[in-house]
């Protein structure tokens, strides 16, 4: 039904964006590393969009990339993924990153996403395996917000709450992963190194 909507920044978090277009405010879940790549609130912004319909909800899923929306519909189109799990996946990497876990077959890498088990991870590999192209590598990363140490520490802990963790948890796991990476990685880097922590 949609492929891309295009409007003005009202308001963001890693997870979750709202678009003004034309008066009406669209309330968008996306993956944080289409956050990494968004203005600043009150600019244009341009998202594809996957519109997904259950019995008791209509939702939308932003990606600041066509690599990111096709691997996530790959991704849902594999029983026992849902719409979460595929945002929370493209969070936990890049589809570059992830593109090559599955071509070298490495489940345990895969199962150090959240949610992630063996017989998912294996079943993942055989369903994507002859499907991902060239066209899912990377996303755009020089668009990539700078921010200081303590937004940074916010915003990666809001991240985590997000996607179901504890706030103890979270907060470990963004701590360890700053003591670890330093104080000059990206927030994406943080949130992927704690998911591999939690």
């Amino acid at each position: 039904m949609f492929a891309y909507m295009q409007g003005t920044i009202i308001e963001k978090t890693p997870t979750t964006v709202i678009l003004d277009i034309n008066g009406i405010g669209y309330f968008i879940h996306i993956p944080v590393s289409t956050f990494q790549a968004l203005p600043r609130v009150n600019e244009i912004l341009k998202l594809h969009i996957h519109l997904h319909v259950r019995e008791d909800a209509q939702t939308l899923f932003g990606f600041y990339t066509k690599s990111e929306k096709n691997l996530f519909l790959k991704l849902i189109d594999i029983s026992g993924i849902g719409p979460k799990m595929g945002l929370t996946i493209l969070s936990g990497a890049s589809p570059r990153e992830f593109k090559k876990r599955i071509l070298n077959k490495n489940v345990k890498a895969l199962t150090l996403i959240p949610g992630i088990g063996n017989k998912t991870a294996q079943r993942m590999i055989i369903e994507l395996e002859g499907k991902l192209s060239t066209d899912d590598d990377g996303i755009q990363t020089d668009t990539l917000l700078q921010n200081t140490k303590t937004q940074v520490t916010d915003e990666a802990v809001k991240a985590l709450l997000s996607l179901g963790y504890k706030q103890n948890d979270a907060n470990k796991a963004i701590n360890k992963a700053i003591n670890e990476l330093g104080s000059n990685a990206t927030l994406e880097q943080y949130i992927k190194a704690a998911l591999n922590k939690m």
